[in-house]
């Protein structure tokens, strides 16, 4: 993998500190530190090369992003890029971009640092391919602090949800990747503009979204409703239950059996309002999906998307992408050292995270039973 890359890196020093670099993170027991890395490599001398590669050279890391997800499109090969919102919990205040937030998946306040990850998903398996920092209002007006992360000038104040969409825009038209639906949580992004900007782009995009969340019911099968005031999700849903229908779709993973549910499709359409002057306000047409799968409680899962000639045992096994990623994240990413940089340098943060992909990238490839360009085998740093 390495020789695609690293191609990008102007000197072979660097390339080969890469390689090094991901190697220590796939091999090194515990913390995957910078120092615990270079003792596995060389010792002292090479924990400060190694800190300089990561926290002040000048190799950039998007081209190297870049190769990672063209490398993965064709060997997942790649159904969906689902975003998650990550959480990185930090000791301290000095990690590039940490603050005090309220985690909602926690239910309380936290001291961390909030990522969101793009990644290359399949039912298989799946891995992060480019990642956004979310910079708090600390971080982009205190002068003091940015000097100190070397954060550049072009960084400014962004929601969760700006950042989501530049990310995605970014890898179809910069990187020249393939379309695929984007899949995500919603919970705490801005639906309208999502469905707008990603829309125009012709990107497609389902979200799982709260009970709450307003829409407009435009679906004949629900005459007594069309036309009316804005009404939950969650109500829609309700309104729509007689018309489930039982489903079954592919578990996710090479072993993984069958699911089965009941499934409702409404059309809706997002309120007016404020998202009126966005061409997705109250024009574009979206379905409302509620799953209610067996024995996992009466409350359905609820979906938005604007893949609505798409076949509701297609969306399925889409929604199970979202799975996917926690479950990789979990057993692959953290034990790869995705949370373990410590450094104040925004730079560094980037460079780590993108050699940390690196790495999960060969773990998940080199994975007993999976296959790579139709043959099993394993992928190592150095191929």
């Amino acid at each position: 993998m390495s020789t695609s890359l690293f191609a990008s890196l102007p000197r072979a020093d660097q390339r080969k500190k890469g390689v090094e670099y991901v190697r220590g993170l796939l091999e090194v027991p515990g913390r995957k530190s910078i120092r615990n890395i270079a003792s596995l490599i060389g010792g002292r001398a090479t924990d400060q090369s190694l800190h300089h590669f990561i926290s002040e050279s000048t190799w950039e890391w998007a081209p190297v992003r870049q190769a990672l997800a063209r490398y993965l499109v064709p060997r997942l090969p790649v159904e969906a890029w689902v975003l998650q919102d990550t959480v990185i919990r930090k000791a301290g205040q000095h990690s590039v971009g940490v603050d005090r937030r309220f985690v909602p998946a926690e239910g309380r306040v936290l001291n961390a640092q909030q990522a969101i990850g793009v990644w290359a998903a399949s039912g298989c398996r799946s891995g992060p391919v480019d990642w956004g920092l979310h910079l708090p209002p600390t971080w982009i007006d205190d002068r003091s602090l940015r000097s100190r992360a070397s954060i550049p000038e072009s960084a400014e104040a962004e929601t969760l949800s700006d950042r989501a969409v530049r990310l995605c825009v970014g890898m179809v038209s910069e990187w020249g990747l393939p379309v695929r639906p984007v899949v995500l949580d919603a919970s705490s992004l801005n639906l309208a503009m999502l469905f707008d900007r990603l829309g125009r782009r012709g990107i497609p995009l389902l979200a799982r979204v709260d009970p709450s969340v307003p829409l407009l019911v435009s679906d004949p099968a629900l005459t007594g409703h069309r036309g009316a005031a804005s009404m939950p999700a969650g109500e829609v849903a309700r309104a729509a239950s007689s018309t489930r229908q039982p489903a079954r779709w592919r578990e996710f993973g090479s072993c993984g059996g069958m699911r089965s549910g009941l499934i409702a499709t409404v059309a809706v359409r997002l309120p007016q309002g404020r998202a009126a002057r966005l061409r997705a306000g109250g024009g574009r047409r979206l379905a409302l999906v509620g799953l209610a799968e067996t024995g996992q409680g009466n409350e359905p899962q609820l979906w938005l998307t604007n893949l609505t000639s798409l076949r509701s045992t297609s969306l399925l096994t889409l929604f199970t992408l979202l799975e996917r990623v926690r479950d990789d994240y979990r057993d692959v990413a953290k034990n790869v050292g995705i949370e373990d940089y410590v450094g104040r340098s925004f730079d560094g943060w980037h460079r780590h995270m993108t050699l940390a992909s690196a790495a999960h990238a060969i773990a998940v490839l080199s994975c007993p039973g999976q296959v790579r360009n139709g043959e099993p085998g394993s992928a190592e740093p150095g191929t």
